[in-house]
This record gives C-alpha cells, sequence and structure tokens, in this order.
C-alpha cells in the first residue's frame, strides 16, 4: 500500500497548503464530431461556445454551468475500442438535477428526442438517470437527496 505525503497538504515550513479547486473543464474524445455535436447540443440545450481545429485535434466545447464540456476529434481518427467503465479511465461524467422530479423531467425530454436512457435508480445518497452519448460514453444526471 503506497502512502501520501502529508507535508503536501499539512502547511509544515516549506510545503504550502494545496486545495484542489473545482473543475473547470472535462474534454471526451468522440469519433465523429458530426454526429456528436448535434446530441450534445440537445443534451446542454445550447449551442457551443468554442469551435476550433487546435492542429493536434479539433474540438467543440459547450458551457455546462461554470464548467466546460470540450469534444475532441483526432484527424488520424478514433482506435476501434469501445468505451468501458470497467477499463481504467473515465467512468462516467455526471451533470447536477436540482431534485428528484427534474429527472423524471429529463428522462421525458431525452426519450422525446430519441436518446434511450435508463430508469431514474434511487438510492440512499441521491437518484440518478443514466445515459450514453452516440461512442457508448456513460452519463448520469444526478440529484442529491432531498
Amino acid at each position: 500500500m503506497s502512502t501520501i505525503d502529508t507535508r503536501l497538504t499539512d502547511g509544515q515550513p516549506g510545503y504550502p497548503a494545496l486545495t484542489l479547486g473545482p473543475i473547470t473543464h472535462v474534454a471526451l474524445t468522440v469519433r465523429d464530431l458530426a454526429v456528436s455535436v448535434p446530441w450534445y447540443r440537445e443534451l446542454v440545450g445550447a449551442a457551443p461556445v468554442l469551435d476550433e481545429d487546435t492542429g493536434p485535434f479539433r474540438h467543440v466545447v459547450f458551457a455546462v454551468g461554470s464548467t466546460l464540456l470540450g469534444l475532441h476529434q483526432f484527424p488520424e481518427g478514433a482506435r476501434d475500442d469501445s468505451f468501458d467503465p470497467r477499463r481504467p479511465g473515465l467512468d462516467h461524467v455526471a451533470f447536477l438535477s436540482p431534485d428528484r422530479p427534474t429527472l423524471d423531467a429529463w428522462r421525458e425530454r431525452l426519450t422525446a428526442l430519441g436518446i434511450e436512457t435508463g430508469t431514474v435508480v434511487d438510492e440512499h445518497y441521491g437518484s440518478g438517470l443514466a445515459v450514453k452519448d452516440p461512442d457508448g460514453i456513460s452519463l448520469e444526471i444526478f440529484a442529491a437527496p432531498a
């Protein structure tokens, strides 16, 4: 078992206390922006705030509250590995819902858009609605318990 050097966080001389801030952005690699951008535009309910070719990749970015959600497409394409939450790396990205009834409204809206969802799952720590994007990346809309 590894140990964490607490000198990095306990404010000892020469080691300032460090605290991570909020997540500023999440970047997801997609196979085809022509498919993913319209799908995420419907999910987010707004147009992208940025669309640029950086050279190594093209990315389209959506503002979701105070977090940016970027979609990356590489010119050489994506590997054929399908998304698997059990593989080390991303498991899912979760978006906050204000309450449980809003999850039902989200399920109705996504279903009307032709986006397949799971059922709303209620647990003691909150409720969630699962959905997969066109590349099979797992997303969740989550409501904390009331």
